[in-house]
């Protein structure tokens, strides 16, 4: 069964070896009770380690069950040390925070023995040893006798062949030793015991077989033995009887390191609280920075009410143009930086304005792929409204009685010329940024009011809006509205404003009264709407429409016949990015009639029958045409403008002619005045100043003789061509006084026709003057719009050619999903037609969520250098367990668990420990969280910003200080798991 052939140990300490056995020949039995006996030093407990797998011989063989050791793996001998030896030390080697029966219970866990089996041995084997009542004790609570007891118990039950028993009565009184004894006395009935003792007595009495070493060498064998088998000595043969390779389990290993932990929890808490810290400062800046984040999300979700997904007939990439200037100015140069030099910047703006990122989008095929699809019954979308770039006109009376366009921007126009301020100040500019007048967003299935425009506004009074002759009229939170929304509603007068804004100018303080306006006194207001259309009314005697808005008895006319609304509701709205940017809403229901209506007016009609000619003020449209154009183009397109004019145009055209004199004749008086001395030109000037402008001679005179030579020739130049225009004007008009319009047609027509006759350089001198005067005299005659502007002033509307489709999503992700579908729409669709706009909310918005992540980041990189910091600070820690725990090294080494287990052992430690300090950390974090949002909505007075961490967060935290304190407990572990097992039990 065991044999030893030439067992030989050295030991080298320095550069001395020292010889523990020297030739050791031993053969045991299967089932005998051995007692080594010896003096101090000559080498029985080396020969217990080694026939107990502890350690290694240096020489010679041990061989097993007929098979050598030489080629055993340390895997091989941990399981030979699980399944074939049990250790009774003299020291018990208990593992003190473990409790009598996992003790026990642990060298079957190594051996893979279910939960229940184990338990049901472990019990059985305490019995036998009469401890049957202390299972739940720690070794710490037990009598000297007794925790042999339990070490006899754990040799035990793994029913293994040798027990291997180091002085185990040599720490116990007489009576102890003697029941201990008696105890392996009963055992060597069917197993090996090969005991250590210095107690030739014990020995005597109890042992079947004594043998004596001495100096490492046996000197006496009172019953040797030698088998009658050949020793097997082919190296891979299978062993007689296949176990299973012993493995400690994670819960075990966790098991251990709990216990252990729980036995110094003061300690255990303050490294978990310490490893925590980084845990709290990253997890408190990602919940204030979530916190923030959904913050800016729900103004988001509230702003994509206000900015829908805009798709406009016409796209400009802003962004571009914004990118292209800031390149421009950021360039990199190849000047020295001794002067300054210029940068053309403006060329490349103008050629990104002109030819850059500019798009007509196909809103009319776009529109049909929406309807056709039913794209607006998706989840993410809320509702798409249709826009067609018009505002209703609406008239009302003021407390005058004066009819007033209902218009803000009309407004603003009138009191900028009233104020001499011109119609380009900048307060015109803003004020068309304010319309009063905004359609309503439509809901679903036809009805007038969308819900998520209900959400946003409360009906403070009368009722929410049903048909087209039915308005809203919005107030702000305090239920009030601007002195210009008044205006609108026909409640001030121009008069009063211009009072107001006339004091303003000239810094001087007035008494404004708050006026009040009841609910009733609202709803009894009527508005009427004009159809543009309906502004013109066909002239016979001049064949054009007159405007009737140039009159008062005409702009009453028409205010008589307008269509009424009146307010059915007031609404106040309950968000701060609601979506209305006006002050009275009207539905879409409005918007259709006035479309449909307009389109059947007289005007409208007669116009869509004529696409040459405006047919309000007669004038024809200019063709367009996209080719370069040469003279002789340009004198055909002169001719045949000349052949669609009646008579009095072509008189006037005629008259126009022939009162500009050409160039020849201009340059050469030019050049004649310009011939005399600069005394004579300056008289010359002053004369014509002082009769033009009305300005004394003397302050002529001054500012003259001021000039340098180049500009003074400049200003003669100027002032001569003027004249001579003039002048030349003047005296063809008096010689054409007495021919009449239609001599005059008559001769415009004669100046068209080239002589038959005529040489080649005569006919092309014909050519350039006809194109001369196609650039020069055409454009006046021509109308100022083009046909479909015109259409569109006259009121006219495409319905299925929308200027703006406006996508309505309450969330990003929504909003995604939207971006989606445009670009499934852009994947089957030629080029010409694939949409583009930009989305400037997004950029906008996005930015702000960058910087709030790129700060967040920055904070978390700082703080995460404590955490790097309480990972090494818990690998001290574990290695300092390492240190406390050496003997449970060895205990575990001797029961067969390998290097893999001893290092899972401090792994799961370290484990526990990161798990603890994450919860910790989460848990402090989320606790913390209640003062700080106190604070932040103390400081910000917004109570919408509330700190909180993710759950998601929280459990990657977690995981990361798992991570972290594993990482850092790995050197330690190893340490531990290279620990000599012999060593380690010698450790106190």
């Amino acid at each position: 069964m065991l044999k030893l052939k030439n067992i030989t140990k050295n030991y080298v300490m320095g550069d001395t070896v020292v010889e523990a056995l020297k030739g050791v020949d031993i053969e045991f039995r299967e089932n005998e009770f051995v007692s080594v006996l010896g003096p101090s030093g000559c080498g029985k407990t080396t020969l217990l380690n080694i026939i107990g797998g502890l350690d290694r011989y240096t020489e010679g063989d041990l061989i097993i069950n007929s098979t050598s050791t030489k080629l055993f793996k340390a895997s091989d001998w941990d399981s030979y040390r699980n399944h074939k030896i049990g250790f009774v030390f003299q020291s018990y080697n208990l593992i003190p925070h473990q409790t009598v029966l996992s003790n026990v219970e642990l060298a079957l866990t190594l051996s893979g023995v279910s939960k229940s089996e184990r338990r049901r041995r472990a019990i059985e084997v305490l019995e036998k040893v009469g401890l049957g009542d202390q299972l739940k004790k720690k070794p710490n609570q037990m009598s000297g006798g007794q925790m042999q007891r339990v070490a006899i118990a754990r040799a035990l039950v793994n029913d293994p062949d040798i027990i291997l028993a180091d002085e185990p009565t040599g720490a116990l009184d007489t009576e102890t030793s003697v029941q201990i004894m008696e105890i392996l006395k009963e055992i060597s009935q069917n197993k090996l015991i090969i005991m250590v003792t210095h107690n030739p007595e014990l020995a005597e009495t109890y042992s079947s077989r004594i043998i004596k070493l001495v100096d490492g060498k046996v000197v006496d064998d009172s019953a040797p033995f030698t088998s009658k088998e050949e020793t097997e000595q082919a190296v891979g043969k299978e062993k007689k009887k296949k176990v299973k390779k012993p493995s400690m389990k994670l819960h075990t290993a966790l098991s251990l390191s709990l216990n252990n932990l729980m036995t110094k929890k003061a300690r255990t808490f303050l490294t978990a609280f310490a490893g925590s810290i980084g845990i709290i400062g990253i997890a408190l800046i990602l919940s204030v920075s979530n916190g923030v984040q959904a913050f800016i999300d729900l103004e988001q979700e509230k702003a994509l009410s206000s900015f829908p997904v805009s798709i406009t007939a016409e796209d400009r990439d802003l962004a571009s143009l914004l990118t292209t200037f800031s390149n421009s100015m950021n360039s990199e140069v190849d000047h020295e930086l001794d002067a300054v030099y210029s940068n053309d910047v403006m060329y490349d703006m103008f050629d990104e304005l002109v030819s850059g990122e500019k798009k007509t989008n196909n809103l009319k095929a776009f529109k049909k792929y929406l309807e056709d699809n039913n794209i607006a019954a998706n989840d993410y979308i809320t509702t798409i409204q249709y826009g067609y770039g018009f505002s209703p006109a609406v008239y009302t009376k003021d407390t005058t009685g004066k009819i007033i366009k209902s218009d803000v921007m009309d407004f603003m126009s009138q009191m900028m010329e009233k104020m001499g301020m011109g119609t380009d100040n900048m307060a015109t500019q803003m004020s068309a940024g304010f319309n009063a007048w905004q359609e309503i967003l439509h809901g679903e299935n036809g009805e007038p009011v969308n819900e998520l425009f209900k959400e946003q506004y409360e009906l403070i009074n009368g009722d929410w809006p049903k048909s087209a002759n039915e308005i809203v009229l919005m107030v702000d939170k305090n239920n009030e509205i601007s002195d210009m929304v008044l205006y609108s509603l026909g409640l001030m007068t121009t008069d009063q404003i211009m009072h107001i804004m006339q004091s303003a100018q000239k810094g001087e303080q007035i008494n404004i009264e708050q006026t009040k306006i009841s609910y009733d006194e609202l709803r009894n207001m009527t508005f009427k709407v004009v159809l543009p259309g309906n502004y013109y009314r066909y002239d016979e005697a001049t064949k054009t429409y007159v405007d009737l808005r140039e009159t008062e008895s005409g702009l009453r006319y028409l205010y008589d016949n307008g269509f009424d609304v009146k307010i059915s509701g007031i609404l106040r709205s309950n968000s701060d990015s609601a979506m209305m940017t006006g002050s009275i809403g009207y539905t879409n229901e409005l918007t259709k009639y006035i479309i449909q209506q307009s389109n059947n007016t007289p005007v409208v009609k007669d116009q869509l029958q004529n696409t040459e000619k405006n047919v309000v003020n007669g004038l024809y449209f200019k063709p367009e045409t996209d080719k370069e154009l040469t003279q002789e183009d340009k004198a055909k397109e002169f001719i045949n403008f000349v052949s669609t004019l009646n008579t009095e145009k072509k008189a006037e055209l005629y008259t126009q002619i022939i009162n500009t004199p050409n160039e020849e004749y201009v340059q050469g008086l030019l050049d004649q005045y310009l011939s005399v001395e600069r005394v004579a030109l300056e008289q010359m000037i002053i004369d014509m100043y002082v009769k033009e402008t009305g300005m004394s001679q003397d302050e002529i005179t001054q500012y003259i003789s001021g000039l340098d030579d180049e500009t003074f020739y400049q200003t003669v130049k100027e002032g001569m061509i003027e004249r001579i225009n003039k002048e030349y004007a003047a005296e063809i008009e008096k010689n054409m006084a007495n021919v009449s319009s239609e001599q005059r047609a008559v001769l415009l027509d004669a100046m068209l026709v080239v002589d038959e006759k005529a040489t080649d350089e005569q006919k092309a001198a014909h050519t350039k003057l006809l194109a001369d005067y196609r650039d020069n005299f055409m454009e006046s005659y021509y109308s100022e719009t083009d046909y479909n502007r015109t259409l569109k002033n006259l009121g006219y509307i495409d319905l299925e050619d929308p200027y703006v489709v406006n996508i309505y999503s309450s969330t990003f992700e929504n909003k995604d999903k939207v971006d989606g579908m445009i670009e499934a729409y852009n994947g089957g669709v030629s080029e010409e037609d694939k949409i583009s706009y930009t989305d400037y909310v997004r950029l906008l918005l996005s930015s702000v969520t960058s910087i709030i992540d790129a700060i967040a980041y920055v904070l978390v990189a700082f703080v995460a250098i404590s955490l790097v910091v309480s990972s090494i600070m818990i690998g001290i820690i574990t290695y300092i367990s390492v240190l406390e725990r050496t003997k449970e090294i060895g205990i575990l080494r001797s029961i067969g668990a390998s290097k893999r287990d001893i290092s899972r052992v401090f792994n799961a430690e370290t484990l526990i420990v990161g798990l603890t300090a994450g919860v910790i950390g989460i848990g402090l974090t989320v606790l913390l969280c209640l003062p700080i949002n106190a604070i932040i909505q103390h400081l910000t007075e917004m109570d919408t910003i509330k700190a909180s961490l993710p759950p998601v967060a929280g459990v990657v935290l977690v995981i990361i200080s798992v991570l972290l304190t594993v990482v850092a407990g790995l050197f330690p572990a190893r340490i531990a798991s290279k620990k000599d097992p012999v060593e380690a039990l010698r450790t106190e």
